[in-house]
């Protein structure tokens, strides 16, 4: 009887296992494959690039519970400035917000400044020739409703506190390169 009761207890676990696996918070988008080439239209229009800079459209599910917020980051580990570079910044985006459509950002969202100096969206620009970059879009799931950041936050400020008040984070890389 006890081999039966354990062996009833581990297939419990296992599937409570499964079904809190099969619920993660998942990114996914209608403009991005994962570890694809991204469209001209995401390439920055500035920096000898000659892209639509619209950014791309995002959706998530299954936010952790708890979940008061959600921000959205770009950042591109590969750029040759020793810090990489920061392409967006969304914060205080509604928790009852679960996707942003191409080129927009959320009523009462606020874009903060990125590594172009501007608070909006700046597409993928690597210089020409080089190998693909990744470009790492994270939609963040936060324990408060917002974050006292303005549009003059830097990326390292907007990403200590994103940590700093993170219950999940669910990413999508997509890459890009220009020709010599």
């Amino acid at each position: 009887m006890k081999l039966a009761s354990a062996l009833f207890t581990a297939l419990v676990l296992s599937s409570a296992a499964f079904s809190a696996h099969s619920a993660d918070f998942q990114l996914s988008s209608t403009d991005l494959k994962a570890n694809a080439p991204m469209a001209k239209q995401q390439e920055f229009s500035g920096f000898g690039c000659t892209g639509g800079n619209v950014s791309p459209q995002l959706s998530w599910k299954n936010a952790p519970k708890g979940t008061k917020s959600f921000a959205v980051t770009v950042y591109d580990p590969d750029a040759p400035t020793g810090s990489g570079w920061w392409h967006w910044g969304v914060v205080n985006i509604p928790a009852d917000v679960n996707s942003i459509e191409a080129g927009t950002v959320p009523a009462g969202a606020v874009q903060t400044r990125t590594d172009y100096g501007s608070a909006a969206y700046g597409g993928a620009c690597p210089p020409a020739g080089d190998k693909a970059h990744r470009y790492i879009h994270t939609v963040w799931a936060l324990d408060v409703a917002e974050l006292a950041l303005d549009a003059n936050a830097s990326g390292a400020l907007v990403g200590y506190m994103l940590n700093q008040h993170k219950l999940g984070k669910a990413t999508l890389t997509a890459t890009y390169q220009r020709a010599k």
